[in-house]
């Protein structure tokens, strides 16, 4: 099992060597101590994956990319995601060398989600959708549509994205903001619920949008129970792992025309082009592309240049979720 840590993984001297899915010359501040190769998911490795320190995972290659030098990486004593979310790569810890740190992009995506969030919100309140079919036989569609402004909005999953959401959600002037993680605290904006909490905030909320990642904890979590507990008409939003709701569940309540949804994140994906949510009703589907935008490259640039600036320096690294046993 892997256990939380906050230790750092000193480079030793013969261990500098640094797998890097963007080219070293393009990235600012690199330490001149060590080794670095660029692998961005190639069928060829650039060199000994057993000689591999430093292994930062290539971006959105899926799970089979992340995985496959690790099986060979005996001497890797840091694993460093390009995504907040971990779960590409959360099966090998348990195969890692004792004390290999894995750390995950936290800050890298904020922004782009935060903003990707707010558009499906606005869009799917807004009827853009229906716009956009009616443009092309040129049919003027007239309507009353529900405003972001005066509802009540529900994060579920109130970390760093949950943040920079409700950073968003503010200048559209909504009623209130709830927010709910894992466990309860406070915070300057106000109280942050348990997910225990969820069956009393379900029914308070017009716009529930969930940027959770994907755990045991958190899978299928809204699911019948969950989706049942929403108000009639309530707008789903889900920016954050498309396993955290159950399909199912989720097309029997659009299908019956209680919810609606706007999903960047599936559950298969991709979606396959037959699969009945690409034509349930009150549905807007975007190919998970919360993450990758023109933001992405220059803040991963940044993060790589400060964790590897620290990791030479023998300093604690930042964002360590787990620390394999």
């Amino acid at each position: 099992m892997a256990s939380v840590s906050s230790n750092s993984s000193v480079p030793s001297q013969a261990a500098t060597e640094v797998w890097l899915p963007v080219p070293p010359d393009e990235i600012d501040g690199l330490p001149g101590s060590l080794t670095y190769r660029f692998w961005d998911g190639g069928p060829d490795f650039p060199a000994d994956p057993a000689r591999c320190a430093f292994y930062v995972v290539p971006y959105m290659k899926g799970t089979e990319v992340a995985v496959r030098p690790l099986r060979r990486m005996t001497g890797v004593r840091v694993v460093q995601t390009l995504t907040a979310g971990i779960d590409h790569v959360t099966q090998a810890v348990p195969d890692l060398p004792s004390g290999t740190q894995l750390c995950n992009a936290r800050g890298v995506h904020d922004t782009s989600t935060a903003e990707l969030a707010l558009t499906l919100t606005l869009a799917s309140l807004r009827g853009i959708p229906e716009f956009v079919r009616a443009q092309p036989s040129g049919s003027w569609l007239p309507g009353v549509h529900p405003a972001l402004a005066d509802r009540s909005v529900l994060i579920v999953g109130y970390g760093a994205v949950g943040s920079a959401i409700e950073d968003r959600l503010i200048p559209f002037e909504v009623a209130e903001v709830l927010r709910v993680a894992r466990t309860a605290r406070t915070t300057a904006r106000g109280p942050v619920h348990a997910l225990s909490e969820l069956p009393d905030l379900l029914p308070r909320a017009d716009v529930v949008i969930l940027s959770l990642p994907l755990t045991e904890a958190t899978r299928g979590l809204a699911g019948k129970d969950f989706l049942s507990g929403m108000r009639d008409g309530a707008l789903l939003v889900n920016v954050g792992r498309g396993a955290v709701v159950d399909t199912g569940s989720l097309l029997d309540e659009l299908t019956s025309g209680r919810l609606r949804a706007a999903l960047d994140v599936t559950e298969p994906e991709p979606l396959p082009a037959d699969h009945p949510l690409w034509q349930a009703p009150g549905v807007l589907i975007s190919p998970h592309v919360g993450g990758p935008t023109t933001a992405f490259l220059p803040r991963a640039k940044r993060l790589l240049s400060a964790q590897l600036q620290r990791w030479a320096a023998g300093e604690p690294l930042e964002h360590v979720l787990v620390t394999a046993d």
